[in-house]
């Protein structure tokens, strides 16, 4: 199958050969080197010291675009024909892929169309537009915005480039893995790499079963949308709620992708949530890295797996950093909470003058910093006599968060961490 072949649609099933190889992947590089950045692949010793190996990330967030979702793109682009240019190409996309394919559209003079869910944000939209593409918002999913593409390609005649389903694209986002494992200082024991609809991962593991063959390559889902370890293992698909890996965040994963990681027996791992956001959190604060929720998905795996990768030199891809600036500041709360860094503390006391100076006092004597104050003296309470008092309460750490409380308990007042 030639990379202009056209697609079969999810569900069609593919035969049971390679669809890219490690010769489509070399020539995808030296198609794409100058269009899209080579990231730096850097050891991060604050991300090796708490997940208890040593960690080698490949800065894909780096990319113009923010995400990994270029190389496809322009490996794509990059072959397509006179008439197909003059064409335009067309996509389905909420996120990455659209910014992916609109720029490189507007660097190749392409006429690009992304046909987007009605409910996607007015953030991602404008983004996409500012590369020059045309916007369509249409259908209340991303599987009707899909339909539309499709049917706009057939009515126009424009090239329809899928975000992991084509094996130019697969080949595009395998120069990761290339790129890797050239640039790695030392041998990797490990790669991992987020799953979406799996061509990052399929790509990724073409080139290291030829670059090194042996080395595990894994992929990591988030458990509520675990579809391509549901399909290796011959499961129906089960997937929803709400995540903050959205970037991986799917139900139809790509049969290309899913038949070549069958042929090389790529594991995926899956991850809990709460791992997700604090890799992030970790990356932030510790690796110096803003990472979205599928990019920090390696990382991750990592926390969620510590005796699987204890001790080994481990690679990854921080895949993309396009994360809200709202979430990214929620998840760092909910992490310093986690972490007993910040107290929320409920208390019932008398309603007489100086109460609440003697408690913020005591607190400060010990070194806590008093971030936010509820001070309910009128409904909240359980009895006219009594006010309600709610901290939030900044420490260094949970010895000290655990030393305050002591003295307050001590001095007589009844605690309640919330």
């Amino acid at each position: 199958m030639s990379p202009l072949d056209p697609m079969p649609l999810p569900g069609q099933g593919v035969a049971a050969a390679p669809t890219v190889t490690f010769a489509d992947v070399e020539a995808a590089a030296a198609r794409i080197a100058g269009a899209v950045l080579r990231t730096p692949l850097l050891v991060s010793d604050a991300v090796s010291r708490a997940t208890g190996c040593r960690v080698h990330l490949k800065l894909d967030n780096l990319q113009a675009t923010g995400a990994f979702k270029e190389r496809g793109a322009a490996n794509r682009i990059a072959l397509l024909g006179e008439a197909e240019r003059r064409a335009g190409v067309i996509t389905m996309s909420a996120g990455n892929h659209a910014q992916a394919v609109a720029r490189h559209a507007s660097l190749a003079g392409i006429r690009a169309v992304i046909c987007m869910p009605r409910f996607t944000p007015a953030t991602k939209v404008v983004r996409t537009e500012s590369w020059g593409a045309q916007v369509v918002l249409h259908g209340e999913t991303l599987a009707e915005a899909a339909a539309h593409a499709h049917a706009l390609a057939r009515e126009q005649g424009m090239t329809f480039i899928h975000p992991y389903d084509d094996p130019a694209v697969i080949a595009g986002q395998g120069t990761v893995a290339l790129e890797m494992l050239a640039d790695a200082t030392e041998p990797l024991d490990a790669l991992l790499f987020p799953v979406g609809g799996g061509g990052l991962l399929a790509g990724c593991a073409t080139a290291a079963a030829t670059l090194r063959p042996g080395l595990p390559v894994f992929g990591v889902e988030v458990e509520g949308y675990p579809a391509m370890a549901q399909r290796l293992a011959g499961l129906p698909v089960n997937v929803g709620g709400p995540t903050i890996a959205e970037g991986i965040a799917v139900r139809d994963v790509g049969e290309l992708p899913l038949a070549q990681l069958r042929l090389l027996r790529t594991e995926v791992l899956v991850v809990p949530e709460r791992a997700i956001e604090q890799a992030i959190a970790l990356l932030a604060e510790g690796g110096k890295v803003v990472a979205e929720g599928a990019g920090a998905a390696g990382v991750a795996a990592l926390l969620a797996f510590p005796d699987r990768f204890a001790g080994k030199r481990v690679g990854t891809v921080i895949c993309g950093g396009n994360i809200d600036a709202r979430a990214l500041s929620n998840v760092l709360l909910r992490q310093l909470l986690r972490d007993g860094r910040i107290l929320r503390l409920h208390f019932d006391i008398p309603d007489r003058p100086g109460m609440l100076a003697d408690i913020a006092a005591r607190i400060s004597d010990l070194g806590g910093n008093v971030i936010e104050v509820q001070h309910q003296q009128l409904f909240g309470a359980p009895t006219v006599q009594s006010t309600e008092l709610h901290l939030m309460v900044e420490v260094r750490d949970g010895a000290q968060g655990t030393a305050i409380i002591t003295a307050l308990e001590a001095a007589g007042y009844v605690v309640r961490r919330r």
